[in-house]
């Protein structure tokens, strides 16, 4: 049996503000709903990803804005990710080197950190 994790949500104080951001760093919104007032549930997925974010009012999550940190976004070139960002005025910061990876952080408006991670190549030996 497959588990797969298709859905993350994030914390936010503003939604049309974290709207706003998520769609210029490249998102695609896939639901912006109000079933009823007191509810606005907003799902946005990052281009090629299997799982979406979602963020809004009336969600019952816990946890405070800007406290989400937790989120790591494979990408296959750290360095035209950080230069994606920074085009559209993302203060993203540096490449990262690691021996597991190369890694650009950057903050959406309420200071939840997100990481992008490059996957090393592996040499295949035999």
């Amino acid at each position: 049996m497959d588990w797969k994790i298709e859905l993350i949500f994030v914390p936010v104080s503003d939604v049309d503000r974290a709207k706003d951001f998520y769609l210029k760093i490249g998102f695609h919104a896939d639901h912006d709903q109000v079933p009823y007032d007191g509810l606005r549930f907003v799902q946005m997925t990052p281009p090629g990803s299997a799982c979406s974010i979602a963020f809004g009012d009336g969600l019952g999550i816990t946890l405070e804005p800007g406290r989400q940190d937790t989120i790591q976004v494979v990408v296959p070139d750290a360095d035209a990710a950080l230069a994606q960002l920074r085009e559209v005025d993302v203060e993203a910061r540096g490449v990262d080197e690691q021996a597991w990876g190369r890694f650009v952080t950057f903050d959406d408006p309420d200071g939840n950190t997100w990481t992008l991670q490059q996957l090393p190549r592996h040499s295949t030996s035999g």
